[in-house]
C-alpha cells in the first residue's frame, strides 16, 4: 500500500540548507539581542569592575571548597578560561559590546586564577595529619607560645621529627599552668611525654571544621601533655615581639585586675587568653564580639589616632609645613603606627587585613581621592585572598569584609548622601542626624553579617545593632585612647588614674554586654543554613551593595528565597557524633536529650548548637520514656503519626551476637561506637563504627513517611584533611 508524505513548507523556499542558515541566522539574533540587553544593563547599572573581579576570585576559591575532586577543579577552571577566550574571540572588534567583553574575560580569569590559587596553596601548606593517636615521648623545638589563663593552661605550637620516617611536623599542645617552667618560650627545645591526636574533623554536619584549619595552618597533630617538660635547651634571651606581646599583656592585667584587665590586654596586646567564658558569651550574645580581637576597628582607630596627632602636630613646625606635604608625612606616621601595632598584637590574618586596607585609605588621602570606595575593599579582599586564600571560609574574612562593604554602600547611596549633606542647623539637631545614621548603620551591619553568623556559629545576638551604638563609640574614643595614655604615664609611674578610668569604661563596655545579651528574645538559634541556602544570601547581598539604582533591588529575590528557605528547613531529630559515642535528641520536650554526659563541655555545646537549643541536656537514662540498660538505651519517637525506634550503645562490653541480631530486629535505628556483627539488621540505618569511619558525623531528620540524613564526608570530597579512602 502506498504511503503519502504530506507536502509541508520548508524555511528558504524549500531548500534544507538555506532553512539551516535561517534557523542560524535567528539564533544568532536572539544570541545578539541578548548580549546587548546585557551591555546595556552593564552600562546604567554602573558596572565597576574592581569589585567584582574581586567577587570573582573569591567564587572561584569558593568553588575549590564546594566541589569535592581534582576533576571537577580542573573543569570549571578549564570552562572559564573558555569563557575568557571565547568572549575575546567573539567581541573583539565589537565597540558595542566593550562592557561586555571586559567583564566576561576578568571574571573568567579571576574564577580559574581564585580556584587555581588556593589549590596550589593547600598542595603547599598542608600538613598531612597523623595517622592514628599516640602516646609518646618526643623531643621538640617551641615555635610560639600562648597563654591562655582563662583556661588554666598555655598552648605551645612544636616542631619535631616523626619518628617512623624522621619527617619534620608541627604539632600543637595543652600544658596546663602548673606544669610551666622557666625557659619555655619561643626557641626553647624540649622533651615531654604527649598524647596526641589528629587534627579532629566537623563532630557533626555543619560544625566547626578544625581538620581544615589545621591543614592550612601546617599541625599534623593535636594534644596535651602527660607528666612535667624537660628544658633540653632553654629560650634564648632577646626581645622577641612574642615575649614582647605576652610583657605588655601581663603589665596591663597587673595594673587592671579583673574583667577589664582581661579585655584591656586583648584591646593592647591581642591576647584574649584571660578573657572568662562568661564575659565571652555575653560579648557573643551582644553582637560585641568582633571588639575583642583585634580587627579593622582597632587598627583603624590606632592608625587614625597617629594621623591626625601627627598632622597636627608638625603643623606646630613651620619650616616643615611650608616644605613638606604634611597629609603625606602624617599618612606616612600612621602606617607605621597600624604596621607595629599588627607587629605587636600577632599579625593574626584579620589585623594584616585591616591595617592593608587602612593604609590603602591613607594613600587615597595623602593623593587626595576618595579614601573609602568599595574599590578600595576590593584591592583589600584581593590582597588578603592572594596571600591566604584559605581565609574566605573563616567566619573573619567574611564578617569584616560584608561589615564593610555594608557601610560603604549605604554611605554612597544617594539618600544617605542628602540626609548628612550639610546644612544650616544647630548643635543638637546636627548630633541627632549623626546618631540616627549610626544606629542606621548598625542595623544594616547586622542585617549584613546576619546570615554569616548564622550559617557558622548557628547562633546570633539580635540587639547587636543597639549595643554598638553605644559600645563601638565607648570603645573607640574612650577605652582605647584612655589605655594608650596610660601606658604612655606607666613609663614615668603615673599611670595608675588613666588606668582607673580605663577600668571604669571597660566595665561599662561588659555592663552592655551583660545587659544585651540578658533580655528576652536576645539570641536567635538557627542549628541548620544549607550552603545553598547561604550561597544565596551572600548572591544578594553582594548584587545589593555593588549595583547602582534600580538594578540593586533584583537582589531581593534571592535574599527573599534564602530567607524562606531557612524558615522552612527543619531542626534535625537526632544527631550522631563521628566516633558515635555522641547522640542528642530534639523534640523530646525542651531539653535535649544526651545518650552520654561528656567529661568536658565541647560534646555538649556542638549537640545543642545544631540541635538550635541552650541550656543543660538531660541523659537519656533519666528520660521517662527511654529504656537504658548497662550496654543498650531504647527510645521510641513520633513524628507525623510514625513511631521511630532508636537503639543505642553505652558500652563496648561484649553482648551476645545473638541477643544483638534480635534488638536490631525489633529498631529503625541503631547507633554505636564499635563495629556490629552482619546479623544486626536495623530496618532502616545501622550507625556503627564501620560506617561512621566513612560519613562522619549524621544528622538525622524523620517524618512520618521516611528519614533523612545528612553526613559531614558529603561536605567534605578529597580534600587533604578528609581523605577517608586512604585512611588505615
Amino acid at each position: 500500500m502506498a504511503t503519502h508524505t504530506a507536502d509541508v513548507p520548508m524555511e528558504g523556499g524549500g531548500d534544507p540548507a538555506n532553512a539551516a542558515m535561517q534557523r542560524t541566522w535567528r539564533n544568532g539574533l536572539h544570541l545578539s539581542s541578548f548580549a546587548d540587553a546585557c551591555e546595556h544593563f552593564l552600562a546604567t547599572a554602573a558596572f565597576d569592575r574592581g569589585p567584582w573581579l574581586a567577587v570573582a576570585l573569591a567564587a572561584g576559591i569558593a568553588l575549590w571548597f564546594v566541589l569535592g575532586t581534582p576533576w571537577q577543579w580542573s573543569a570549571v577552571m578549564g570552562a572559564a578560561l573558555l569563557v575568557a577566550l571565547a568572549a575575546t574571540a567573539q567581541w573583539r572588534d565589537d565597540d558595542r559590546r566593550v562592557q561586555l567583553r571586559m567583564a566576561m574575560v576578568g571574571i573568567g580569569i579571576a574564577v580559574a586564577l581564585g580556584l587555581a590559587l588556593v589549590w596550589a596553596r593547600s598542595e603547599m601548606v598542608g600538613a598531612e595529619p597523623i595517622a592514628r593517636p599516640t602516646v609518646g615521648v618526643i623531643q621538640a623545638r617551641v615555635l610560639e607560645r600562648q597563654e591562655q589563663p582563662a583556661q588554666d593552661r598555655l598552648r605551645l605550637v612544636l616542631a619535631m621529627r616523626d619518628p617512623s620516617n624522621g619527617q619534620a611536623q608541627k604539632i600543637r599542645v595543652n600544658v596546663p599552668l602548673e606544669k610551666d617552667v622557666a625557659g619555655l618560650g619561643e626557641g626553647a627545645t624540649i622533651r615531654l611525654k604527649a598524647r596526641l591526636m589528629p587534627p579532629a574533623p566537623p563532630m557533626l554536619p555543619g560544625a566547626y571544621n578544625f581538620a581544615r584549619a589545621a591543614w592550612f595552618q601546617g599541625l599534623a597533630a593535636t594534644g596535651s601533655t602527660m607528666g612535667d617538660i624537660e628544658i633540653v635547651q632553654p629560650a634564648p634571651q632577646g626581645g622577641s615581639l612574642a615575649s614582647l606581646q605576652r610583657r605588655l599583656s601581663a603589665h596591663v592585667r597587673s595594673q587592671l585586675g579583673g574583667s577589664p584587665g582581661t579585655i584591656a590586654a586583648a584591646f593592647a596586646s591581642g591576647d584574649r587568653g584571660g578573657i572568662t567564658k562568661a564575659d565571652e558569651d555575653a560579648m557573643r550574645d551582644a553582637g560585641l564580639t568582633h571588639l575583642l580581637s583585634i580587627s579593622g576597628l582597632h587598627v583603624s582607630a590606632v592608625i587614625a589616632a597617629a594621623y591626625f596627632l601627627a598632622l597636627k602636630l608638625l603643623a606646630l613646625w613651620p619650616w616643615l609645613a611650608l616644605r613638606v606635604r604634611l597629609p603625606v608625612l602624617a599618612a606616612g606616621i600612621g602606617a607605621l603606627a597600624g604596621v607595629g601595632y599588627t607587629l605587636l598584637t600577632g599579625s593574626e590574618v584579620p589585623t594584616v587585613r585591616a591595617v592593608a586596607a587602612a593604609v590603602l585609605v591613607l594613600l587615597a588621602l595623602a593623593m587626595g581621592r576618595e579614601p573609602l570606595s568599595l574599590r578600595m575593599v576590593a584591592v583589600a579582599a584581593v590582597f588578603v585572598l592572594l596571600l591566604w586564600p584559605e581565609s574566605l571560609v573563616g567566619p573573619s574574612f567574611q564578617m569584616s569584609f560584608a561589615a564593610v562593604i555594608a557601610i560603604v554602600a549605604l554611605h554612597e547611596s544617594k539618600w544617605v548622601k542628602a540626609f548628612l549633606a550639610p546644612r544650616e542647623e544647630g548643635m543638637l539637631v546636627r548630633g541627632g542626624r549623626n546618631m540616627a545614621m549610626l544606629l542606621v548603620t548598625g542595623l544594616v551591619i547586622e542585617i549584613a553579617l546576619m546570615p554569616i553568623v548564622l550559617f557558622h556559629f548557628h547562633r546570633a545576638g539580635i540587639y547587636g545593632a543597639f549595643a554598638n551604638v553605644l559600645a563601638i563609640p565607648l570603645v573607640t574614643f574612650v577605652s582605647m585612647p584612655l589605655i594608650a595614655i596610660a601606658l604612655l604615664f606607666d613609663v614615668v609611674g603615673a599611670g595608675a588614674p588613666f588606668w582607673w578610668l580605663a577600668g571604669k569604661s571597660l566595665n561599662g563596655l561588659l555592663a552592655i554586654a551583660h545587659w544585651t545579651a540578658a533580655q528576652p528574645g536576645s539570641v536567635k538559634l538557627m542549628p541548620q543554613m544549607g550552603g545553598w541556602t547561604y550561597a544565596l544570601f551572600l548572591a544578594g547581598g553582594l548584587w545589593i551593595a555593588l549595583w547602582k539604582g534600580r538594578a540593586r533591588l533584583f537582589g531581593l529575590a534571592p535574599a527573599a528565597l534564602a530567607s524562606l528557605t531557612l524558615l522552612t528547613t527543619p531542626v534535625p531529630d537526632v544527631l550522631v557524633s563521628g566516633d558515635g559515642r555522641h547522640v542528642g535528641i530534639a523534640g523530646e520536650g525542651d531539653q535535649l536529650l544526651v545518650l552520654r554526659e561528656g567529661r568536658s563541655d565541647y560534646a555538649k555545646e556542638n549537640l545543642l548548637e545544631l540541635a538550635g537549643m541552650d541550656g543543660e541536656v538531660m541523659p537519656l537514662e533519666q528520660w521517662p520514656g527511654a529504656r537504658c540498660s548497662r550496654d543498650f538505651c531504647v527510645i521510641t519517637l513520633t513524628r507525623e503519626g510514625r513511631d521511630w525506634t532508636l537503639l543505642m550503645a553505652r558500652s563496648r562490653e561484649r553482648v551476645e551476637e545473638r541477643a544483638v541480631a534480635a534488638a536490631c530486629e525489633r529498631a529503625d535505628i541503631v547507633v554505636a561506637d564499635r563495629w556490629l556483627p552482619a546479623s544486626c539488621r536495623p530496618r532502616w540505618l545501622r550507625a556503627d563504627r564501620r560506617l561512621l569511619e566513612q560519613t562522619g558525623g549524621l544528622a538525622i531528620r524523620l517524618d512520618g513517611e521516611r528519614a533523612e540524613f545528612d553526613t559531614v564526608a558529603e561536605h567534605q570530597g578529597q580534600h587533604g584533611w578528609w581523605r577517608v579512602a586512604e585512611r588505615p
